[in-house]
């Protein structure tokens, strides 16, 4: 690269000129997100997220490896989407690469399969894909002068598609138009014939944001990546990440940059020199014939500096000049002794000429560094680039400048991937995230034990529709400040999740298999002259009892019957939902004027399917509640309208893991008592996001007898928990269960709709929501990997997960149909195999506890939980009101 002027050139590696530079927002001002980086909504094995691309997940990256290994792999245990990024920094003299890998043995897919089929003794699964969690960062570095090995060593690992281990590798996919991030001069040099060998384009990043970006991640981030070295003693550093800006970025390449930071993509370059790795190199190779530059620094270690440099001790009679500070071992002149004596090169060692090379340079990058620091008040100066190379008599060098110059006021400190910045900042600029997704890691606040709790009512805006005003709970066994903390920060943050439905209206939907009103040519037919077979879609191959029913014959899933005043009373309700669904079910095919014509052929649908009904109700056979309610989702699923929630889901359930990790550590704080208070007032508060309910069945101290009394002697074996909504339904209150069940050695399985039906979550979206709480909690990540939910690739080799017990096996299995209104008497295959060791049973939410099943017996021990939803309902049932809660509890040796 050419110089900028002679006294401050911009040398290759070094970059940029002494310009101002404001990168706002791209590398972290005024962006971010909700929970977690956003990502892809492609597999289905990963949590949808309101973003749409894949994102690099930081949070707990950490360095693998011992202290000493030099351009360590950086582990990224929560990675869960697949990203395929490879990045290049090609300086003059060096190629450095970093490249993402998940190095999995096996694919997710064969391992989750193999494991249900030993514990189910089934195959199954097909349907879905399971996500991968975890992944590494690796860095390789090649001189540039021999740049076929590094394009044979991208080939032969495939690293420009993804790697080998990679899902497009695997399904055979060739990708077109391949762009890899670069940067360095070699990025503009050589982009042709990156094109020519491996058919990629390279996508230029300016050398000084990544290099400022690199050294920001890796400060922000990595644990024992900085540390300081003195007299041969290296010593990490913790950095304060609320006190790390500013600071002098000195970037020792082939010639040198010094970079003041001031922020994420706020920095200055405000000096440089000539002077740099390239200096000593080229010297070097002049006066030695060394080949490499490592061979340079070898030959260093075995030197004697004193045959060649002129040292205060050679002016003054073997003594120290005390009244300066200099000692007699200090240089005086770099060289200076070969100015008297009577030798040619050859007569010196190369050893002797490598040392002088090298402490003549680190001294005065040492010293100019120095001096910027002096200039802009800073005290730390840390020191990146490949002239380093992890070298003791290097980092020593440059500490003695640095501290001798400074009187030890000001501190020279070192990083493990020093010569990766640049590459690592063209990494992180594949999709603007690094440091942007890191910085919403740690804006997630850690909510403090016991926030005010007034009254038996959290205090905040209005979530959707359900703020209802309700009594007070007869179930407030107990204190809940600590436990209802985060729910109480999470409304004063502001976060709004979208109510699925209005006050009155229970969240209720299904699926069946009627014969809709046709379309034929550019007509949708909105009668409703069709026959209608209202039941559950076999969705796989066959439907089975489930085997934990008491008695079959007499097993009736409807709780109520309609009558005429019954079907009046519901008929309107869907009817002035209609509006409000459609819209919905519009919004999520992206508002299309096809999605509009095929919006209102299902409202006129319905609709006539209801007036049918209401002309003739045995129309369609014996028909209760349940039935009802799963009609409408059969004529969205007519109409092409396969998931009319899926934005709300996404935004409830980003918002819910956000404070996942407060909750657990608030739940972790209290005894098992009321911890399970705690769990099970928050699947009821959760289903609604809204307390302050009186229960009207209340059976919690028989559970507690046989969950804490008994379960010393002998716990649960296996539970299955029926699922309902997404978002804090599942996230915030049958997770925590879920997990609080596992740590007491009882596996389970959670058991999810086939399909979407409102906002209810399915057995393909749980995988990815398991995966990102599991991020947060080593007891659900463990379990997650032993029942095949997920792949963790890092098990075994993070050091705090090695010496962890086998865990029992969290897993999922989907119900057969759609419906939360499920009937027992036809269920998919997997649910039933999985009932077979099961003892304990949890229904959860209106269309399984109460509209189906509130009377149904079954072999187990049953704990069927809900809160009522809908007034009507609540006075039919229970003489009750709307929020009122059913925690009913039926032992087995009681039914």
């Amino acid at each position: 690269m050419a110089a900028n002027n002679n006294s401050d050139p911009i040398l290759d590696e070094g970059g940029g000129g002494g310009v101002k530079h404001e990168a706002v927002g791209e590398a972290g001002e005024g962006k971010g997100g909700g929970g977690g980086a956003a990502a892809t909504q492609a597999p289905a094995a990963m949590l949808p997220r309101s973003g749409s691309r894949p994102q690099l997940d930081l949070s707990g990256a950490a360095i693998h490896g011992n202290l000493e290994d030099r351009n360590p792999t950086i582990l990224l245990p929560n990675q869960s989407d697949d990203i395929s990024h490879l990045a290049l920094d090609i300086g003059g003299s060096l190629i450095k690469l970093v490249y993402f890998s998940r190095h999995a043995e096996h694919s997710s897919e064969d391992k989750r399969k193999l494991s249900t089929k030993r514990r189910l003794g089934m195959l199954n699964g097909g349907r879905r894909s399971y996500p991968v969690l975890g992944g590494r960062l690796h860095f390789v570095k090649f001189e540039t002068g021999k740049l076929n090995e590094c394009l044979d060593f991208i080939s032969s690992k495939q690293l420009h598609r993804g790697g080998v281990d990679s899902p497009s590798w695997r399904s055979g996919a060739q990708p077109d138009n391949i762009v890899i991030k670069a940067t360095g001069g070699g990025a503009f040099k050589y982009a042709d014939l990156f094109k020519e060998r491996l058919g990629v384009s390279l996508e230029k990043e300016d050398e000084m944001d990544c290099l400022v970006a690199g050294a920001n991640f890796l400060l922000k981030s990595i644990r024992h990546e900085a540390f300081t070295h003195m007299d041969g003693q290296k010593e990490y550093v913790q950095i304060d990440q609320n006190d790390l800006f500013p600071f002098l970025l000195v970037n020792v390449g082939s010639g040198v940059s010094i970079i003041k930071v001031d922020g994420h993509g706020k920095f200055q370059r405000v000096s440089g020199t000539n002077v740099g790795g390239g200096t000593y190199w080229g010297l070097g190779r002049l006066m030695t014939k060394c080949k490499s530059f490592d061979e340079l620094l070898e030959l260093s270690q075995r030197g004697d500096n004193s045959t060649i440099d002129m040292l205060v001790g050679d002016i003054y009679g073997g003594l120290d000049y005390s009244k300066i500070g200099l000692s007699a071992s200090t240089i005086a002149s770099s060289f200076g002794k070969t100015i008297s004596d009577d030798k040619e090169l050859s007569d010196y060692r190369p050893e002797d000429i490598s040392l002088s090379l090298l402490r003549m340079i680190s001294y005065n990058i040492g010293q100019i560094s120095y001096l910027n620091a002096l200039r802009y008040g800073l005290k730390r100066i840390f020191f990146g680039g490949f002239f380093i190379r992890g070298h003791a008599y290097t980092m020593d060098t440059i500490s003695f400048a640095v501290n001798f110059w400074s009187k030890g006021e000001a501190k020279a400190m070192f990083l493990r991937h020093e010569g990766f910045l640049g590459a690592l900042g063209a990494f992180m600029s594949y999709e603007k995230h690094g440091l942007d997704d890191l910085r919403i890691h740690h804006l997630v606040e850690r909510f403090p034990m016991g926030a005010p709790y007034v009254g038996g009512k959290i205090h905040g805006p209005p979530l959707g529709d359900l703020n209802e005003k309700a009594s007070t709970s007869t179930l407030d066994h107990g204190n809940l400040n600590g436990f209802i903390s985060w729910m109480e920060k999470f409304v004063q943050k502001g976060t709004q999740i979208t109510a699925p439905v209005p006050v009155g209206f229970p969240v209720t939907t299904g699926m069946g298999g009627f014969e809709r009103p046709t379309a034929k040519g550019d007509i949708l037919r909105s009668d409703a002259s069709a026959a209608l077979n209202v039941g559950v879609l076999h969705l796989v191959p066959t439907l089975d009892v489930f085997p934990l029913l008491e008695d079959p014959k007499m097993y009736e899933p409807n709780t109520i019957d309609l009558d005429l005043n019954e079907y009046k009373y519901w008929f309107k309700i869907l009817s002035d939902h209609l509006p409000d669904l459609v819209d919905k079910a519009v919004a999520s095919e992206g508002g299309t004027d096809d999605a509009k014509r095929r919006g209102d052929a299902f409202a006129h649908a319905f609709s006539a399917h209801l007036a049918r009904l209401m002309e003739e109700p045995a129309a369609y056979g014996k028909f209760g509640l349940a039935n009802l309610l799963e009609l409408r989702e059969e004529c969205l699923r007519e109409f092409q309208f396969v998931d009319a929630y899926v934005s709300i889901k996404q935004r409830e359930n980003e918002a819910s893991l956000a404070v996942l990790p407060d909750l657990l550590m608030e739940l972790d704080s209290m005894n098992e008592e009321a911890r399970l208070l705690a769990l099970i007032e928050g699947v009821l508060a959760a289903n609604i996001f809204d307390w302050g309910s009186r229960a009207c069945i209340d059976d919690f101290d028989m559970f507690k007898k046989r969950m804490l009394a008994d379960k010393k002697g002998q716990p649960y074996k296996r539970a299955l928990l029926f699922v309902d909504n997404s978002g804090a339904d599942v996230v915030l209150g049958m997770i925590p269960l879920a997990r609080e069940l596992l740590r007491n050695g009882t596996e389970v399985v959670l058991v999810a709709n086939s399909l979407p039906a409102l906002n209810d979550v399915t057995a393909n979206e749980l995988p990815g929501i398991v995966a990102e709480a599991a991020k947060h909690c080593g007891i659900l990540r463990k379990a997650a990997e032993a029942g095949g939910l997920i792949f963790d690739a890092m098990a075994g080799i993070q050091d705090d997960l090695k010496d962890e017990p086998v865990s029992v096996p969290l897993m999922v299995v989907e119900n057969g149909c759609g419906s939360p209104c499920i009937d027992f008497r036809q269920v998919s295959s997997e649910l039933a195999a999985a009932a077979k060791d099961a003892d304990l049973l949890i229904l959860e939410g209106m269309g399984r506890s109460l509209h189906t099943n509130l009377n149904a017996r079954f072999k187990c021990d049953t704990l069927k939980l809900a809160m009522v939803k809908n007034q009507r309902l609540a006075e039919k049932l229970f003489n009750g009101n709307i929020y009122d809660c059913i925690c009913k509890f039926e032992p087995v040796h009681l039914t």
